[in-house]
C-alpha cells in the first residue's frame, strides 16, 4: 500500500472556465498536467455548477464568465490550506510545483505585482478594456485560504468589482505577497525573458481568436494544442 498523499502535498488549482473560450481551459489544464512533478487537482470554476451560491448579475464591463466567481476559491476549498487560481487565457510552460513551493505563511494573498495600464479601449470579443490598480494582480493568485475568510459567497455576490480585484478585503496591503513577474507573464507587455517565464498569459486575447493569432507567444500555446490533440504513438503506450 501507498501512503495517501497529504493534503498539503496536493497542488490545488482552480481555473476560470468560459464558456465562450472552452479550448483556453483545456489547453491550460494539458499544460499544467504534462509538466507536474506533484499530484495536482485542477477545478474548473464553471458557473452552471455554483447556482444558488453565485448570484450576482453579469456587469457589462465583464469580459469573462469567471470575472467575480474567482474569489470563491477559499470557500470552494473549506478556507484551509493553499489553492491557486488562474485565468483559463494562460499557458504553463515550466513545472507548477516550482510555483507551489514559493507559498509563504507571512502573507495571505500571493500575486504578481503587476503595473499595468493597458492603453486600448477594448479587448477580445469586443469587451470594454478598463484600467485600474493592481490591474491583473488577480488573474493568477495563491489563496491562504483561512487568511481569507472575508470571502464568503455573500461578500463575492455584493461587493463591488474594484473592492474585490483591488484586494480592499484584506486589511492592508502588506497581507499581499509579490511574486517574480515570470509566473504572470502578460503576453505583448511583459518584458520577461522566455528562460525565467514560467506562465504566459494571453491578456488582451488568446491565440484561439483569429484577431490575436499571431500574439506573443502564440506558437507555443497552439504547439501546446497540437500536443494535447495527438493520441499517443505506439512506441509510447
Amino acid at each position: 500500500m501507498f501512503p495517501e498523499p497529504k493534503t498539503a502535498d496536493v497542488i490545488r488549482i482552480f481555473i476560470g472556465f468560459d464558456s465562450g473560450e472552452p479550448v483556453a481551459y483545456h489547453v491550460l489544464s494539458h499544460s499544467l498536467l504534462a509538466r507536474a512533478t506533484q499530484p495536482t487537482s485542477i477545478t474548473p470554476i464553471v458557473l452552471d455548477s455554483l447556482n444558488g451560491i453565485f448570484t450576482r448579475e453579469r456587469n457589462s464591463l465583464q469580459s469573462t464568465e469567471f470575472s467575480f466567481s474567482r474569489f470563491l476559491v477559499p470557500w470552494l476549498s473549506g478556507y484551509s490550506g493553499w489553492s491557486i487560481f488562474m485565468d483559463c487565457d494562460m499557458l504553463c510552460i515550466t513545472d507548477i510545483a516550482n510555483l507551489w513551493a514559493l507559498r509563504n505563511e507571512n502573507y495571505d494573498v500571493m500575486c504578481v505585482q503587476h503595473e499595468h495600464i493597458p492603453q486600448e479601449k477594448t479587448k477580445f470579443r469586443g469587451a470594454t478594456q478598463t484600467a485600474y490598480e493592481k490591474k491583473n494582480w488577480s488573474s493568477m493568485v495563491l489563496f491562504n485560504n483561512a487568511r481569507c475568510t472575508a470571502l464568503t459567497p455573500d461578500y463575492v455576490n455584493t461587493a463591488s468589482g474594484l473592492e474585490l480585484h483591488r484586494f480592499k478585503w484584506l486589511s492592508d496591503d502588506n497581507r499581499i505577497g509579490a511574486l517574480p513577474q515570470g509566473w504572470n507573464h502578460l503576453a505583448d507587455y511583459s518584458d520577461t525573458a522566455l528562460k525565467d517565464t514560467h506562465l504566459i498569459h494571453y491578456t488582451e486575447g488568446g491565440p484561439y481568436f483569429e484577431e490575436y493569432r499571431t500574439c506573443e507567444h502564440a506558437g507555443l500555446w497552439f504547439a501546446e494544442k497540437n500536443a494535447m490533440d495527438q493520441p499517443l504513438s505506439k512506441r509510447q503506450l
